[in-house]
């Protein structure tokens, strides 16, 4: 009887390189966070257990195009289909009653987004090409399901394969960080005075008529004047109208829950099995995630001076804190929002406000994206 061949069974071993023990330490991290510190649990246990498989000597067996990623990736990432999905879910999760009985929301939510083209400049003068500037920008919504959709749209042609999944992730892990980066924005541009402004409880009623009717005329806007947004707000309003029209309790159910719960699944691990340490280990990275955050807080702050501004305006009637909440960050900036108010008052309540401003910052991250496509998209075919 000869004895066992080991080799096969040490191959792994021994063909695996430091690079790949980093990646495979920080898909532990990433699982750590999730777990134990509970910073955005269905984002960061997927994409840290993916980077841990996608760096694994015999990945390959996965990765390939027939492999579990690589159909993965096909079937959801490289068409859109799982950040479509989730914006169905996030759509049945929003009211939008809030945001319509005050439209100045409208506006606060859009120039809170400022920071997304102040980066796509810097991010360009950095040596990063359009449409990598352009994916890195959109890190400031704090929304990973839109980067991920303008970086499918903008395709692997035009941004790294590595470059990308440094993109997303750290979409994706400034989502988890919100509630330790926006807090303190919060104080350092608010005064004490304006942090305890009361704010009307109830905002003015809105009608179901109206409340159906938004989500339907969003969608007839959105797809005449920006038609590369349109799958999103059209997934985004269709959850919303699911939800509105009260009568289909069940299709509402499904979508903000087992719908939304399987893509983040899926989407989660197939974008942690990018993460490949010979893609992701470079300078390009590091740059990524600084340029991210700079995104985001320009957004935060470009938020709480609007915010500031109408304060000012309404003779003080407007906490400025619900200016921090129209980003795309959805309940959680407005959450944030009401948290920071209350521990000057404990009797001021701006949530409903908060809200609103956060649902406005959500369908203005799906515009900014769409007009971002619209007109950097003809330039990169050039």
């Amino acid at each position: 009887m000869t004895g066992f061949d080991l080799s096969g069974l040490l191959q792994g071993v021994t063909n695996i390189t430091w690079q790949q023990l980093i990646m495979v330490a920080i898909g532990m991290l990433l699982m750590f966070l999730g777990i134990f510190k509970d910073y955005e649990p269905t984002l960061l246990i997927p994409i840290g257990f993916g980077c841990i498989l996608g760096n694994l000597p015999v990945s390959a067996n996965m990765i390939g195009p027939e492999g579990l990623f690589g159909i993965l990736y096909k079937a959801g990432i490289s068409n859109e289909l799982f950040p479509l999905l989730i914006f169905l879910g996030v759509g049945a999760m929003l009211d939008m009653r809030p945001l319509l009985s005050q439209p100045i929301m409208f506006v606060m939510g859009a120039l809170a987004h400022l920071g997304i083209f102040v980066t796509l400049v810097i991010s360009l003068l950095l040596g990063f090409n359009l449409a990598e500037s352009t994916a890195i920008g959109m890190i400031g919504a704090i929304d990973g399901p839109t980067v991920i959709y303008v970086n499918g749209k903008l395709g692997d042609l035009f941004v790294t394969p590595g470059l990308a999944a440094a993109i997303a992730v750290t979409a994706y892990s400034y989502m988890s960080l919100v509630p330790i980066i926006q807090p303190p924005l919060m104080r350092w541009f608010t005064t004490k005075a304006e942090r305890r402004i009361r704010m009307e409880y109830t905002p003015r009623p809105v009608s179901k008529i109206t409340a159906i009717l938004f989500p339907v005329v969003l969608v007839i806007i959105a797809s005449i004047f920006l038609p590369e947004a349109a799958p999103l707000i059209a997934t985004l309003m269709l959850g919303n109208l699911l939800k509105e029209a009260g009568v289909v309790d069940g299709l509402a159910e499904t979508a903000k829950s087992a719908i939304t719960n399987t893509a983040t699944i899926f989407l989660g691990i197939t974008i942690g099995s990018t993460m490949q340490a010979a893609q992701f280990l470079n300078t390009g990275t590091l740059r990524v995630l600084v340029l991210g955050l700079l995104a985001f807080v320009l957004n935060t702050i470009g938020g709480l001076l609007f915010g500031k501004f109408v304060c000012f305006l309404s003779g003080r009637k407007i906490n400025p804190l619900v200016g921090a909440a129209a980003i795309s960050a959805f309940p959680m900036s407005g959450r944030l929002a009401q948290k920071v108010a209350l521990e000057e008052d404990n009797q001021n309540f701006i949530l409903m406000h908060a809200l609103g401003a956060n649902a406005a910052g959500q369908i203005a991250s799906v515009l900014a994206a769409g007009i971002l496509i619209q007109l950097i998209f003809p330039l990169l075919l050039k």
